[in-house]
């Protein structure tokens, strides 16, 4: 038979190929975070009709003659360009701005992602469209250890802050001295006990400096402060403090006030911090560009509860898709490099956000005709190979 029979029929299958994929590529235009994939050919071996002659004194060299035997699919590679951001508004929903995975569990068996449309499951669980896992590390009284083993990236729904009690807090700000004798100013906060019970502070200034003298200011409190004699502050003429006593004791409270200035004109004191709170259960949460999930409570109150760990490898391109528009890794991809968002290799996350498709539909579209094309001119192949055999066949008659 014809060789340019067989080389035609390849050219069918080579070229059917290329349209599957390009075909797949437009049906997954809108899918979230789809990588694009490409088809390459390259010809199959080429038949020896006259090896190559060496050149002799009187008679030059030849060049081999082949006559080619059709073409193949060398391979088809996946496209990992970055695709376009596409605003959710979901808390849940993330993308990866720059190299990575998503790292997931289903099934015991680890596979990778980039689409990010996750959300939460009855057991607070966060996972993927599919029921996927995601994986990280989940902070133990708000502390995360990176090096630790991943596990499934949880939102502990019934998750309550203990109480802590207040032990210092700080008045700052300025004292005017130019105030009049007897002028009071009076600062609260509020202090904690270690059940989370709230009680009020009151730290009192009043002015007692002789008339025409700078400001002495003596400090009082209620509760009554454990502090003996009343503290007086005192400053220079440049307004720096000067006292020797710069803190009262107001039960287990040390309220801090050496940072208390004293010019003229200028009163802005205030109560600056404090430590302590009260209990609180969680209401919401955040996540940042790091992938740390940040618990809110109804005590006013933020920590960490986990951070999501990202994949890279060193030929993503050897990654197989294992649908759900997940991959799993393979001998030729590598073996999974973990790391936290933002990190060496790793991008960063983006919350509220989905990676869209990177599927360029003009190019698919011109990747179709480029298919339709080379397939009718295989068939035109073949049916040309057949008007030779017919007539072949006709020669007797």
């Amino acid at each position: 038979m014809l060789r340019s029979l067989y080389s035609g029929i390849s050219g069918l299958r080579a070229h059917q190929t290329m349209l599957d994929v390009t075909a797949n590529n437009i049906a997954n235009v809108n899918t979230t975070a789809f990588k694009s994939s490409s088809t390459q050919f390259q010809d199959t071996l080429s038949q020896l009709t006259q090896g190559a002659g060496s050149p002799q004194t009187a008679v030059g060299g030849t060049n081999p003659a082949q006559v080619g035997l059709g073409v193949q699919v060398a391979g088809i590679s996946t496209n990992f360009a970055q695709g376009s951001s596409q605003s959710t508004g979901r808390a849940t929903d993330m993308m990866i701005s720059g190299d990575g995975f998503f790292v997931t569990k289903q099934g015991g068996e680890t596979l990778y992602t980039r689409a990010g449309n996750f959300d939460f499951d009855a057991q607070g669980r966060l996972v993927s469209p599919s029921g996927a896992i995601v994986q990280g590390w989940n902070a133990v009284d708000g502390v995360i250890n990176e090096g630790g083993v991943t596990g499934n990236i949880t939102l502990p729904l019934q998750a309550v802050i203990g109480a802590k009690p207040t032990t210092s807090a700080s008045v700052a700000g300025n004292l005017p001295s130019d105030a009049a004798y007897g002028t009071t100013l009076s600062r609260e906060f509020t202090s904690y006990d270690g059940t989370g019970k709230a009680s009020q502070v009151s730290v009192t200034f009043t002015n007692k400096a002789p008339l025409g003298s700078l400001a002495a200011w003596t400090v009082t409190s209620t509760p009554v402060s454990t502090t003996t004699p009343d503290p007086i502050l005192t400053f220079d003429a440049l307004g720096k403090p000067t006292s020797a006593v710069t803190a009262l004791t107001v039960g287990n409270v040390t309220v801090d006030l050496s940072t208390i200035s004293g010019y003229a004109k200028l009163s802005d004191l205030a109560a600056a911090s404090k430590d302590g709170n009260a209990a609180g259960s969680l209401t919401s949460f955040t996540l940042g560009k790091d992938g740390t999930l940040v618990g809110l409570f109804s005590n006013g109150k933020q920590e960490a509860i986990g951070r999501i760990a990202l994949a890279t490898f060193t030929n993503p391109g050897g990654l197989e898709k294992a649908g759900g528009s997940e991959y799993r890794s393979t001998f030729n991809s590598g073996a999974a490099a973990l790391g936290a968002p933002g990190s060496a290799g790793m991008g960063t996350l983006t919350s509220g956000s989905l990676e869209m498709s990177n599927v360029d539909l003009s190019q698919e579209f011109t990747n179709l005709i480029v298919a339709q094309r080379g397939f009718q001119a295989n068939a035109r192949i073949i049916t040309t190979s057949d008007e030779v055999l017919t007539e072949l066949t006709n020669l007797k008659r």
